[in-house]
């Protein structure tokens, strides 16, 4: 008996080839989305996201904007008060700083300011990150200062899937995102249906992206792979990581978080950003706050130096890598072993 072969339409494909496609979805279903930003018109962008927007769309809806970060997100404001959509793209990570003033004075504060009834759908797509080999402006980490702006959501995708579904949810968000794409992922491939993308989690919910009992991984964006792929080394030594991936920083997924550590009773927290008044500190102390009683060591963070980003040739230095990550676990389970030898649980 013959069996015909069943295609799912699944196919490799990249982040930005995803990014890309939740965009040219999201217009094609909402005239009221608009795209903006240097270059991203004729050029396609920097990294080439929105390639064929323009010739698709026409000029006035994926539009090509002077070199002025302020200007753009400035525009954006006008644009979401009276009905669009604004998506803006930042070139670099480094060079949406000056549009920080638009940012924090109004992107973030309109929909509290009027009481709700002006809403600010505003989506600020940031390349974000470091492992290119981009000099000084274009591999920061900056989630930090969009995470203490009250009123702005911020997610980090780090899977194709993710990349599309968390883009279609932001655009479709009325309040305005953060939405920081990591350039070193940019090129990673999944099997992926561009015909009928998975449904993802939406804002505000991590996942497990790997069980485990000995210690939590508790990652986003760039270090996703990195912690992934530490978990897998962790095996020869004996230990089981869980890895959890937040995808979103704000809102904070504490309900899957505090669930994990309360299951292996230890965490370790990575992320690209550096470590002082990083995102790792406030993740740590409310999984400190929330899960005191379970934790069997102090929660740990692997991050980048407290240094502004290196020259190229030292990056692969600065950024949490698998023996980094090894090495906290490894101090993890020494601080185990100590408490409880000092508490009279075990030999002297």
């Amino acid at each position: 008996m013959m069996t015909t072969a069943v295609r799912t339409g699944r196919q490799p494909a990249t982040m930005a080839q995803a990014l890309r496609r939740a965009l040219r979805d999201a217009m094609a279903d909402d005239p009221s989305v608009h795209v903006l930003g240097e270059d991203v018109g004729t050029l396609g962008g920097v990294f080439r996201i929105t390639d064929g927007l323009a010739k698709e769309f026409g000029d006035d809806r994926c539009t090509d904007t002077p070199l002025a970060e302020a200007g753009i997100l400035g525009a954006a404001v006008g644009m979401a008060m009276y009905g669009l959509r604004p998506v803006v793209e930042m070139q670099f990570d480094a060079f949406a700083y000056p549009a920080f003033e638009q940012l924090i004075s109004h992107v973030s504060r309109m929909r509290n300011r009027t009481r709700g009834a002006v809403p600010m759908p505003v989506t600020v797509r940031v390349p974000y990150g470091g492992g290119i080999g981009g000099v000084e402006h274009h591999s920061d980490s900056s989630e930090a200062y969009y995470m203490a702006t009250p009123g702005l959501h911020v997610v980090a995708p780090a899977t194709v899937a993710d990349a599309y579904g968390l883009l279609r949810a932001a655009i479709a968000s009325d309040d305005p995102v953060i939405f920081l794409e990591p350039k070193r992922l940019y090129w990673a491939k999944d099997q992926w249906d561009a015909e009928r993308p998975e449904q993802v989690p939406g804002i505000g919910r991590a996942v497990v992206r790997r069980p485990g009992s000995s210690a939590t991984l508790v990652t986003y964006g760039p270090s996703l792979p990195v912690c992934m792929e530490a978990a897998q080394a962790a095996v020869a030594e004996g230990w089981d990581l869980e890895v959890v991936d937040l995808r979103s920083l704000v809102p904070f997924d504490e309900e899957t978080v505090c669930a994990s550590v309360r299951r292996t009773g230890r965490a370790v927290v990575v992320h690209e950003s550096a470590g002082f008044g990083g995102p790792g500190g406030e993740i740590a102390a409310r999984i400190t706050e929330r899960c005191f009683h379970y934790l069997e060591a102090p929660v740990l963070r692997v991050a980048g130096f407290d240094i502004p980003y290196p020259p190229p040739m030292l990056e692969r230095h600065h950024l949490p890598g698998v023996d980094r990550v090894l090495d906290a676990v490894a101090r993890l389970q020494w601080e185990s072993e100590w408490t409880e030898m000092s508490t009279g649980g075990g030999d002297t």
